[in-house]
């Protein structure tokens, strides 16, 4: 196991805060300071650069933080291989995890609550951000697995499937679009539209399934652009814009009549979510038993 020290290194390297890692720690910003002055000392290096409320790894603090990471990797490896020896449903380890916002908010809830039944003693930690982010996360070894729309070209990463979902365009119920049975494609470019940020894969779908017809973004009249699927989906429920949302995000919506879909002639948006992990990494075994956890699940 890794000494507290380089655990405290650990989260101080992680967040590039000394007071980040004692909130994550629990423990007082002057013990961290000390423990990191021991170990500076030990290897006669600096570990980070100080420049007034700022700090920075050095090129020392840098291997040592991949180094550290590898040795969890491994920590983590061997308690899994140790504890299933007698019961595979007592394994030990962690789980770490990263998911787009529609699959972190719609989709693994239920699954993960039932793998957390089945495998009570792996630690899970769940990083939720939009497809970009959660691909970064995973090549800087934050997380192990992710779970994104879409396919990127990426040597790499290892795609596998996890699951289809339909992107429809929506309004609100009193938006004058509302009373529309449906609307021609190109007449899409005369309607206030509002939109995800750079970077969702929802977006992303978007863009491609409107390149069929020959539509770009910039032809769109966009209002507003917002981050994440619930801030959208609460703005549309209250504006008369009309927007494109994940069909799982708002089943509820539709069901009470909050929100109205909008029928695009000739417009079709499918998603494809995928597990991805790092080339090299595909073998890691709490990886494999959650994916095919949920491959059987679903």
């Amino acid at each position: 196991m890794l000494s507290s020290r380089h655990e405290v290194f650990y989260q101080v390297a992680l967040n590039l805060s000394f007071s980040k890692a004692s909130q994550v720690l629990f423990i007082s910003q002057p013990a961290i300071s000390k423990h990191i002055k021991v170990l500076e000392a030990y290897y006669k290096i600096p570990l980070f650069e100080r420049k007034k409320n700022t700090i920075n790894l050095t090129e020392g603090g840098y291997i040592l933080l991949n180094q550290i990471k590898e040795a969890k990797r491994i920590e983590s490896l061997l308690e899994y291989q140790l504890s299933i020896i007698h019961n595979k449903a007592n394994a030990k380890g962690d789980l770490n995890l990263g998911a787009s916002t529609t699959v972190a908010l719609y989709f693994l809830p239920k699954i993960l609550s039932k793998f957390h039944h089945e495998f009570s003693n792996i630690n899970i930690n769940l990083l939720n951000r939009n497809t970009d982010t959660i691909i970064q996360a995973l090549l800087n070894e934050d997380i192990d697995i992710g779970i994104v729309e879409g396919r990127k070209k990426n040597s790499s990463l290892i795609y596998k499937p996890f699951l289809s979902d339909e992107v429809v365009a929506v309004c609100s119920k009193d938006s004058f679009i509302a009373s529309k049975k449906s609307i021609k494609i190109n007449e899409i470019v005369t309607l206030p539209i509002v939109l995800r940020e750079q970077g969702s894969g929802t977006l992303q779908s978007l863009k491609e399934s409107l390149k069929l017809h020959s539509i770009k973004i910039s032809d769109l009249n966009v209002s507003v652009r917002l981050s994440g699927t619930e801030a959208l989906k609460n703005f549309l429920k209250v504006d008369t814009c009309l927007g494109f949302l994940p069909k799982g995000a708002i089943i509820r919506e539709i069901e009470t009549g909050e929100l109205h879909v909008v029928k695009i002639e000739g417009l079709k948006i499918f998603r494809d979510f995928y597990f991805i992990q790092r080339r090299g990494s595909e073998n890691n075994d709490i990886n494999k038993v959650f994916i095919k956890f949920c491959q059987n699940l679903l």
